[in-house]
């Protein structure tokens, strides 16, 4: 079994979410590969985790790296939105989301999330139910993917690009990820094009978000986390972009500032990985882990 996932801000994780000692549960709301399950299992012999994931192509890795645990490993095939609404309250010592996309869905899960590879186009983490990638390209309105790609994608040139989409896909389907990169790159000026990060990166983000619905799974979970939290337990975030870090944000302040506040903040400024770690794993560059306690 071939493992791609480096758990990002590992040693930060495991400082900043203690679990008490004795029979205690951990519910990992984005399990992925399983990296930092297999940390926190390891350390605390007596922990228990409720590993959530959507995707059960990537839960059959962890299932299986995580099998050395034995039933201290429960694993839920779910959307972690769903899974929280539905749990019993103050249940769980400590809530982890790691809320960025795992190596596996770019490196070997062949559904388009890179714009490096010529896969279908597909970018849900769910893929027996609901609209692909492809359906929202070829079946939006250009008014309509215009607003999911700078809404999402925070793209500056959001209505070229869904006009040179709206044009392309009049000859015929846009069917993979190397067809929808290639509309992209030609449709923007050449400085751009050429510039620090590939000219479709925002746009794969953008339909990726719209297609799993990301952004509006956050403030319900966060809401129904701190439901499920013992007093003096903990929750730790990590996001990977702007978009995201805002909604946690603001959902901690405006949670910590009630007249009878449910949680405290750990991080007033949120913790970022170490120079070693961006330099041993790039992609952990923009990620932010913030923490807070239930009072």
């Amino acid at each position: 079994m071939e493992i791609v996932h480096y758990p990002v801000m590992h040693k930060e994780v495991l400082e900043n979410l203690p679990i008490p000692e004795g029979d205690s549960l951990m519910i990992d709301c984005t399990t992925g590969e399983g990296g930092h399950t297999s940390l926190f299992l390891s350390r605390y012999p007596s922990l228990r985790v409720m590993g959530i994931d959507r995707d059960s192509e990537i839960q059959k890795k962890a299932i299986e790296r995580l099998s050395v645990f034995k039933e201290r490993f429960q694993p839920v095939n779910a959307w972690f939105d769903d899974y929280l609404e539905n749990a019993p309250s103050e249940t769980a010592d400590a809530i982890l989301f790691d809320l960025g996309i795992s190596m596996f869905h770019y490196v070997e899960s062949d559904r388009g999330f890179s714009f490096r590879n010529d896969e279908p186009l597909d970018m849900r983490l769910n893929n027996s139910t609901g609209l692909s990638a492809a359906d929202i390209v070829n079946g939006y309105s250009e008014e309509s993917l215009a607003d999911v790609i700078y809404k999402y994608g925070e793209e500056r040139y959001s209505r070229r690009i869904a006009r040179a989409i709206a044009e392309k896909r009049e000859e015929g389907a846009i069917e993979t990820s190397s067809q929808l990169a290639d509309i992209i790159k030609a449709s923007v000026p050449k400085e751009y094009r050429y510039g620090r990060i590939h000219p479709a990166t925002r746009t794969f983000q953008a339909l990726r978000i719209e297609v799993n619905k990301e952004l509006d799974r956050i403030t319900p979970s966060l809401e129904n986390a701190i439901r499920v939290l013992k007093k003096g337990g903990r929750i730790a975030v990590i996001t990977f972009h702007s978009l995201e870090d805002r909604k946690v944000k603001w959902f901690f302040k405006d949670e910590a500032g009630k007249e009878n506040p449910r949680i405290r903040i750990l991080t007033k400024k949120p913790i970022i990985p170490s120079e070693e770690e961006e330099k041993e794993n790039p992609p952990s560059r923009s990620a932010k882990l913030r923490v807070v306690e239930r009072i």
